[in-house]
C-alpha cells in the first residue's frame, strides 16, 4: 500500500507540516497506474513559485531533458517545468524513475484536473507502465523527491530509489 502522505518540513519556518502533495487514491488500470493527487495548499500549485525547482529537478535526474511533453507549448521540458502544476512535475519524475530501472521511454503519462468536479487542487496523474509495481514504486518514490523539492527538505538519493526500483522489476 502506497503512503498517503510522506513526512516532510514547511519550507517558510521548517517546522513540521502536512506534505504539499499526497496520494489520495492510486487504481491500477489496464494500461496505466491513475493516482488521485491533492495540491494540500495553495501555495503549492505551481512549480513557478519556487525558484530554481526546474534546475534542480534536472541535476537529480537528467533525463527529464529527454522527456516531451504534449501540453500545448512548444518549448522544452525544462521550460515547462520551471512553470507548471505540480503534480505534472511528479508525473515526469515518475516516469524518468521507471525509465532509469529499465522501462521504456516510450511511456507515456498524463496528468489532467477537472476542479468543478473533484475539487480545486485534485489531479489525476496517469503513467504508462510495463510492470506495475515498477509504476507504483516510481510514483511513490516520485512523490517522496517532488515533496522535498518543494518544502526544500533534503531530497531521496536517486540511484538509491532507482536501485529499489530495478530490485522490484527482478523480484
Amino acid at each position: 500500500m502506497l503512503s498517503s502522505a510522506v513526512g516532510v518540513v514547511d519550507r517558510d519556518d521548517r517546522s513540521p507540516s502536512v506534505s504539499p502533495l499526497v496520494l489520495e487514491r492510486v487504481e491500477v488500470k489496464t494500461s496505466a497506474v491513475e493516482a488521485v493527487v491533492r495540491v494540500t495548499q495553495p501555495r503549492f500549485m505551481r512549480t513557478a513559485d519556487f525558484p530554481g525547482i526546474a534546475e534542480e529537478a534536472l541535476r537529480l535526474l537528467p533525463g527529464l531533458t529527454r522527456h516531451r511533453c504534449v501540453c500545448g507549448t512548444s518549448h522544452g521540458l525544462d521550460r515547462e517545468l520551471a512553470d507548471t502544476e505540480t503534480p505534472h512535475m511528479l508525473e515526469h519524475v515518475a516516469l524518468e524513475l521507471m525509465a532509469l530501472s529499465g522501462s521504456s521511454r516510450e511511456l507515456g503519462g498524463e496528468t489532467v484536473w477537472d476542479f468543478a468536479g473533484d475539487g480545486r487542487g485534485v489531479f489525476r496523474v496517469r503513467v504508462g507502465y510495463d510492470d506495475e509495481l515498477v509504476a507504483l514504486g516510481a510514483l511513490e518514490r516520485g512523490l517522496r523527491l517532488v515533496n522535498a523539492l518543494l518544502v526544500g527538505s533534503p531530497v531521496p538519493d536517486s540511484e538509491r530509489e532507482v536501485a529499489e526500483l530495478r530490485t522490484v522489476r527482478e523480484g
